[in-house]
């Protein structure tokens, strides 16, 4: 095998087939990274046997034929070369990386190719929806994802198509995540779970125009964009009815300049518990103090307008909980909804949108 191409144009793609490989042991194949050179294409390969990933680049093809290099090594030599045109020449079980720039070269030792997991990177049916669409779908729900592995159905973000919608959640537990878009003219199918590391990847990678393509099986979701394949084992389990925390009715609200909000978490924090992670917002006529409670090392308060005419009140929350959703939306109010201080708090952007947040209040003292 024997090709030439752009630095830049191969360093993208391997940059992102480096991402989902999960093993950094030189000898296994699962390190690796696959690449086929054919009618002036680089087929380019990467998989962590949950994951898969397939994409297409142009090169100069001298010799066809394909080979795996150890991934993490080849992307550090990829990523050292300076812009312009590089040649690979692969002879037996090694290959050699020159840059035409710099008398610069490198041998890489390889393993053959049909060691590669063989795996299909393209479903069937596919459907289209806007990436633009998709991705503030993911935005607004994969950081709620929750981390506790004993609890598995919820480590991944929850997706479904019903009454001519398209809806995403995420939940740990403790919080909720939101979002629906339209979807008419696409056939229903049961909601999936998705694992965060393909949601993640199209975050990074997909731009903000066109359409992205998705399938869907029973143990497998599979995503199109431009040059791009990707595939994932889905989440087994079933994921808790998000609609029975869903409030019907909260009988209290007061609003806020969200980067003032966020900015005022920010200072606070600074003296919160780290175990803990409680802040409070007492809320009053006009007026919302954030602040910590007293500790060994001190405490902060801050006092931000708002809108709200009513009683007195003081909420206990993780100000994670409350930061991360005020940093992915971006309307410039946010309104929170309450009833009681020890009852769930709902967080939705002015006016309201298609997503909400449910954040469960932790204990006052």
């Amino acid at each position: 095998m024997k090709f030439t191409c752009d630095r830049n144009i191969l360093l993208k793609e391997i940059a992102i087939a480096n991402e989902i490989i999960a093993s950094k042991n030189a000898i296994s194949i699962l390190s690796n990274i696959y690449l086929e050179a054919l009618d002036d294409a680089l087929i380019i390969k990467a998989t962590d046997m949950k994951v898969n990933f397939e994409t297409k680049v142009p090169v100069d093809v001298k010799e066809t034929g394909a080979i795996t290099v150890y991934g993490d090594k080849f992307f550090g030599i990829l990523n050292s070369i300076p812009d312009g045109e590089v040649e690979f020449d692969q002879q037996e079980a090694k290959i050699t990386i020159k840059a035409s720039v710099k008398k610069a070269r490198w041998q890489l030792k390889s393993i053959a190719s049909d060691k590669f997991p063989e795996f299909t990177a393209s479903g069937s049916e596919f459907f289209e929806i806007p990436v633009k669409d998709f991705k503030e779908m993911i935005q607004e729900t994969v950081f709620a994802v929750s981390d506790d592995e004993t609890r598995y159905f919820m480590n991944g973000v929850f997706f479904e198509k019903t009454d001519d919608k398209f809806i995403m959640v995420a939940t740990d537990g403790r919080r909720l995540a939101y979002i629906s878009k339209e979807a008419q003219g696409i056939k229903d199918f049961q909601g999936i779970i998705i694992p965060p590391k393909i949601l993640n990847i199209v975050m990074k990678r997909a731009g903000d125009e066109g359409m992205i393509g998705i399938s869907v099986t029973d143990k497998t979701i599979f995503v199109q964009f431009g040059s791009y394949k990707l595939s994932s084992v889905l989440i087994e389990g079933q994921f808790p009815n998000y609609r029975r925390v869903i409030p019907e009715k909260q009988n209290f609200i007061f609003t806020v300049n969200r980067l003032e909000m966020l900015d005022a978490l920010k200072r606070v924090s600074l003296l919160v518990e780290q175990k803990s992670h409680r802040v409070y917002l007492g809320v009053a006529s006009g007026v919302v103090s954030v602040y910590c409670e007293e500790n060994e090392i001190g405490n902060a308060r801050e006092e931000i307008p708002c809108k709200y005419d009513g009683e007195e009140v003081s909420i206990a929350l993780n100000y994670r909980y409350i930061e991360e959703p005020f940093k992915v939306m971006d309307s410039e109010e946010i309104s929170i909804h309450f009833t009681e201080p020890n009852k769930a708090i709902t967080i939705t952007p002015v006016p309201e949108k298609d997503f909400f947040h449910i954040i469960m209040p932790m204990q006052l003292d």
